[in-house]
């Protein structure tokens, strides 16, 4: 499984590593995607994160894996696409 191409809304995720450091430690499931966001859902509300100024650990198939924002910062239906350059 390619992470980095596979659908994210649904998925656990948590902010692991972030510009803005308050928003470390948030966690809950990414209920949307735009080209530049994240939309997390927690038990009290919706927080929204922008995708090239964080890192998030996310759990695919059982499995977690560690994304960083700026790989993924494109529209969904592209990134699902895309070639992974290695």
């Amino acid at each position: 499984m390619d992470a980095m191409r596979a659908e994210l809304i649904g998925r656990q995720a948590k902010v692991i590593d972030a510009k803005n450091k308050s928003l470390i430690g948030i966690s809950g499931k990414i209920s949307d995607e735009t080209k530049n966001m994240l939309f997390i859902k927690n038990a009290n509300n919706v927080k929204s994160l922008i995708k090239g100024e964080c890192t998030l650990s996310v759990e695919i198939d059982g499995k977690e894996f560690i994304i960083n924002g700026i790989k993924i910062a494109k529209r969904p239906e592209d990134r699902v696409g895309m070639k992974i350059q290695e």
